[in-house]
């Protein structure tokens, strides 16, 4: 016997009893979106390379170091998609939606990323993704944040903290980033590996670290609120004053940035304690500037995005996901000589009662070993055909799930009797 195949490290199975909670994550994100106004796109999971090396960034961890990328028969680099925003802008740029339109559209689907499994972090993962285009003003940034508190919500997650920060303009940017640097380089001996690449690359990423070796270095770091330009500190402010107004806390954290270089003013996280260092459960931010670097008009946009496997953790530690529904009934057939007929029962009561969830214990098999298997589906009732209850036009009902007597009734009474488990 050869060694069964295994599936490749960081690519995971989603199980049968995994998959109730999963519907309800990505029900639950569907329903309230779309009574936010926002319409859904497909895209394609493989798209050409350069549309993420330009809009990420090439000196991101994504780009250098994260994706899976590689050269098809034409000769083409293509990569599977890292994230969505890059591909949602494409498509609404390629398709013509942002001609004199406001569109709010949203995406879900598997994400892939070479980087190391750990917790709740995998190497295809899925995302579901919201984006909205056309405004530059807070309340539309006040909307999106309340949307995604809104669905973590009805997720019944709890625990959960919003963080906010404003990274200004990019003239703002660019003086912050001249101070950090220069401070940076001045506690050069307590970066490491990484804090140094990126200290002439991309130097905000750096106060993202989690090594408790920078701690201080970052805590003594300058500040991004004193860089701001005055445009970015009223845009913040209204924001601020929209949230406390909707009654939704949140922290002011200026150490908060994005990891692609497309984020710029409004960015958000809502973070976790229960997931470990990767405790980001949803994040988002403006990005005003991405759809002019892909080619477009200056279109002002803002976004987010939620990893699907976090929240399903969360959701099962919470135990806020609804029961899987059980089979109603499972129709068994005593003789093997009935069981064309039961097949065409089977089909005639489904055409008659679309909400029926009925099951047969197809296999064939003793009655007892049908009923042990109509017992394992979690059905209600067992519907039992005979040779004598056929010739006589009805059917046995058996209650699986309590002890009331088995009875005999006509098999046009049969919607009658399953009406009741309609509700169930």
């Amino acid at each position: 016997m050869g060694t069964s195949i295994q599936n490749i490290r960081g690519f995971s199975d989603v199980l049968p009893d995994e998959g109730p909670i999963w519907r309800f994550v990505e029900d639950t994100f569907r329903h309230e979106l779309e009574r936010y106004g926002y319409a859904e796109i497909r895209l394609p999971i493989v798209e050409k390379t350069e549309l993420f090396s330009r809009s990420i960034g090439e000196v991101t961890d994504i780009v250098e170091k994260e994706m899976y990328t590689f050269t098809d028969r034409n000769g083409d680099s293509l990569t599977l998609r890292p994230e969505g925003t890059a591909g949602c802008v494409r498509a609404a740029l390629q398709r013509g939606l942002l001609h004199n339109a406001r569109p709010r559209l949203w995406y879900a689907g598997p994400m892939f990323r070479h980087e190391r499994p750990q917790k709740g972090r995998y190497r295809q993962f899925h995302q579901v993704g919201a984006e909205a285009f056309g405004v530059s003003g807070p309340e539309l940034d006040a909307e999106l944040i309340l949307l995604s508190g809104r669905i973590l919500r009805a997720l019944g997650i709890d625990g959960l903290r919003l963080e906010l920060n404003n990274l200004g303009t990019i003239e703002a940017r660019r003086r912050y980033r001249a101070a950090l640097i220069e401070h940076l380089q001045a506690h050069e001996g307590w970066l490491d590996d990484d804090a140094r690449r990126r200290l002439h690359t991309n130097p905000l990423r750096i106060l993202d670290t989690k090594n408790p070796q920078m701690a201080e270095v970052i805590r003594t770091a300058p500040d991004l609120g004193d860089y701001l330009d005055e445009t970015s500190r009223q845009h913040f402010h209204d924001l601020r004053a929209m949230l406390d107004a909707a009654g939704q806390p949140y922290t002011a954290n200026s150490r908060l940035v994005r990891g692609l270089d497309y984020y710029g003013g409004t960015v958000f996280e809502w973070i976790s304690d229960s997931l470990g260092a990767q405790g980001t459960v949803l994040a988002g931010g403006r990005y005003d500037i991405l759809v002019e670097m892909m080619g477009g008009r200056p279109t002002p946009a803002i976004g987010f995005a939620a990893g699907l496997e976090r929240l399903v953790a969360l959701v099962e530690a919470a135990g806020s996901a609804p029961a899987a529904p059980s089979v109603h009934a499972a129709l068994v057939a005593v003789d093997e000589d009935l069981q064309a007929d039961t097949v065409a029962l089977a089909e005639s009561l489904r055409d008659r009662l679309p909400w029926l969830r009925l099951q047969l214990p197809i296999g064939g098999g003793s009655m007892k070993s049908q009923l042990r298997r109509a017992d394992r589906s979690g059905a209600a009732l067992a519907l039992i055909r005979g040779a004598e209850e056929s010739a006589a036009g009805e059917i046995i009902i058996k209650d699986l799930r309590g002890d009331a007597e088995q009875y005999a009734v006509a098999i046009e009474r049969l919607p009658e009797i399953l009406s009741p488990l309609e509700s169930t």
